[in-house]
């Protein structure tokens, strides 16, 4: 069977892969990550979950793509027909977050705005939920918000144009130029950042190792689940993107300088974030612990009063950094929609622009329940779900059926030396057969016993305090609709040749 190959060459494809990978969480996540377990020590378990976990499992997943020339339903279906469901499964993860994901870039495109006169005032905490977002209770909807309606729109017309106009003409084209314009602008933005006074006091906060800590096993679970969580893998993502590649691709090397490309943003965004958040607690006079946030509330609350706080230039600084918000979210939007568009396009034979019309058509529709006066709530709780009973669960699932149950570590690793200069050693083989399955199933263990503890503790012993009902019907049952759907979609008939 011919290849598919529509990457125009390997810078582009490496570009969008970097790109599926540094999102907006990576801007806020892994600082905070880093900081609460052990500062500059934490960088030590770190690279050691890159090496033994990220690497290895890109390589898998390049490698999957490459092989079977196929997006995750048809690749897992081609290496046997009873695993069809688990690349339905993640096409279906992808759905998901792609549907709340566009809301947070919206966010980010309306505080671009904001930004130029520093509309959010001096209370950005008040300003962000209730005169931007302008909740209401958990479990009520509300009135649609055309603050953040408004660019919710803008960004899936973007997001949808790009994958209209293909993969080689779209997406890398897209990727070229977010991906440097994202690298300079958020450069801007630290050479900015670390020359503020009191950013040695944040970078100082950020740095200090704790050595002590590398010897509790929670640190390095976090730091593997940092790596899982960054990488985008597990998401069906990196298996359609590798597809499109070249005959002769190397698959070693692309892997590695995605993993490192990603880590090297990551350890950027840490400098930036602290340096800013040195500042903010020398204007304040308090510790930079006091400071320290993570999430939404990072980006849209903290942020801004700082940028309040700048000696000049407010509004130019705050526009870049709500700027890098947004291309950071584009590039990964549009890998997690080309995910299930790729997917629903092998499955029933039909033309891209169909798929994209459908597949993305159906997303943009139901990410308009978060541009509600409820929106975050929903937000909140399925995006906790979804990451943690969808994302991890379904990277247990992955590496445990690829390596004990398909036995395919070696047919895999046998294809990746082949095209690569690289050749893959016994670290390869020892990580995804024993170290991943065993770091990953006792995370999963562990999120599914505090998760359960919570349900039957008492009514407001949920996660972030919400109750039995929203929990479940936010939370626990959009995490197992994914599941259940991908195992329908399994088992419908495929109409193109490939799947029969």
């Amino acid at each position: 069977m011919a290849l598919r190959s529509q990457w125009g060459t390997r810078a582009g494809f490496i570009m969008a892969a970097i790109g599926s990978a540094v999102g907006l969480g990576n801007i806020w996540r892994f600082p905070a990550v880093a900081y609460e377990n052990g500062g500059g020590a934490f960088f030590i378990p770190y690279l050691f979950a890159l090496l033994t976990a990220g690497i290895p499992i890109l390589i898998m997943e390049f490698t999957m793509g490459h092989k079977y020339q196929g997006a995750a339903p048809l690749t897992y279906r081609k290496m046997n027909k009873k695993t069809e469901f688990i690349g339905w499964w993640a096409v279906l993860v992808a759905f998901v977050i792609s549907t709340y994901y566009s809301v947070i870039i919206a966010w980010a495109i309306a505080y671009a705005y904001f930004s130029i006169d520093l509309a959010w005032g001096s209370n950005t905490e008040t300003f962000l939920f209730n005169d931007y977002l302008k909740m209401v209770d958990p479990g009520q909807v509300g009135n649609l918000v055309p603050g953040v309606l408004i660019p919710l729109i803008l960004v899936w017309f973007v997001v949808l144009f790009i994958l209209f106009r293909g993969v080689r003409k779209g997406i890398e084209i897209a990727n070229r130029i977010f991906i440097p314009a994202l690298a300079i602008i958020f450069l801007i933005i630290v050479i900015r950042a670390v020359t503020l006074d009191g950013a040695i006091q944040g970078l100082q906060a950020f740095f200090e190792p704790d050595f002590s800590s590398i010897f509790s096993g929670e640190v390095w679970v976090a730091a593997y689940g940092q790596i899982f969580f960054s990488l985008s893998i597990a998401f069906g993502i990196m298996i359609t993107y590798s597809s499109y590649l070249s005959e002769k691709s190397d698959i070693t090397n692309n892997a590695f300088i995605t993993g490192f490309g990603n880590s090297s943003f990551e350890l950027l965004a840490g400098i930036g974030v602290f340096s800013v958040l040195g500042f903010m607690a020398t204007q304040s006079g308090v510790a930079v612990d006091e400071v320290v946030s993570d999430g939404v509330g990072l980006a849209f609350v903290v942020f801004p009063a700082i940028i309040n706080e700048f000696p000049g230039f407010n509004g130019l600084f705050g526009f870049l950094f709500f700027a890098t918000l947004v291309l950071a979210g584009l590039t990964s939007l549009m890998s997690l929609t080309e995910t299930y568009v790729a997917g629903i396009s092998d499955k029933f034979n039909i033309s891209r622009r169909k798929a994209v019309m459908f597949g993305g058509g159906l997303a943009a529709v139901i990410s308009l329940i978060y541009a509600t006066q409820g929106g975050l709530s929903f937000l909140d709780t399925i995006d906790y779900f979804i990451n943690q009973f969808g994302v991890a669960l379904l990277g247990l699932v992955e590496v445990v059926l690829i390596t004990w149950v398909l036995r395919q570590v070696k047919n895999l690793k046998n294809h990746a030396d082949e095209i690569s200069d690289i050749k893959l050693g016994w670290w390869f083989p020892v990580s995804l057969n024993v170290i991943t399955p065993l770091v990953l199933g006792y995370m999963m263990f562990d999120i599914l016993r505090l998760n359960l503890l919570k349900l039957f503790d008492t009514p407001t012993g949920n996660y972030a305090g919400y109750s039995d009902t929203f929990i479940l019907f936010a939370g626990w049952s959009v995490a197992g609709a994914a599941l259940i759907v991908g195992i329908v979609m399994a088992a419908t008939k495929w109409r193109s040749k490939e799947g029969r």
